[in-house]
């Protein structure tokens, strides 16, 4: 079975002459993922084996990493990571607190009323502001809009692939 690959940054350019990156950041810990010492994996756009990196050093720049590979010096040897991902195996993914889910987990759930109706699977997840809102496509028909708050999700069961949700007046 290949291994589950997780996305941590995208490289978007190189950084000055000595080898640096920018890295625009796909992850919500990205002083752990960027940090020193820790290993990731370069995903070339062309779909070659990822390659095993280590992080030399990491500093916050302009809403983006400027990254320092281990064992690339100048720029003619990152120039070609341009449009790479940067990503981890599933296993490394950092521990969330309880109640708290990675996209992964929620997008392929089930979505069920409290009253016992079946919604339908979610499919995408949005980011408008507020509130996370979960796309949520029924068997047949438009996608129901679902805001992820304490007052309509009322439990999410990622090991069963099952959100039990409860709809409020006009929601529908």
């Amino acid at each position: 079975m290949p291994q589950i690959l997780m996305n941590v940054g995208k490289i978007v350019n190189t950084h000055g002459i000595k080898g640096e990156i920018k890295v625009l950041p796909h992850t919500d810990f990205p002083e752990v993922r960027f940090a020193e010492q820790n290993e990731l994996l370069l995903v070339t756009a062309d779909g070659k084996a990822p390659l095993p990196v280590i992080v030399q050093s990491s500093r916050f720049h302009k809403n983006m990493y400027i990254v320092k590979l281990e064992g690339y010096d100048n720029i003619n040897e990152v120039e070609k990571f341009k449009g790479s991902m940067l990503k981890v195996t599933q296993e490394d993914v950092v521990e969330l607190p309880e109640n708290e889910y990675y996209f992964h987990q929620i997008i392929g759930c089930k979505v069920v009323t409290d009253e016992g109706k079946e919604l339908g699977v979610i499919t995408e997840i949005l980011i408008p502001g507020a509130n996370d809102v979960w796309v949520v496509q029924p068997t047949s028909g438009k996608s129901i809009l679902i805001p992820v708050i304490d007052d309509v999700v009322l439990d999410v069961n990622v090991k069963e692939q099952k959100v039990l949700v409860h709809i409020m007046e006009g929601l529908l």
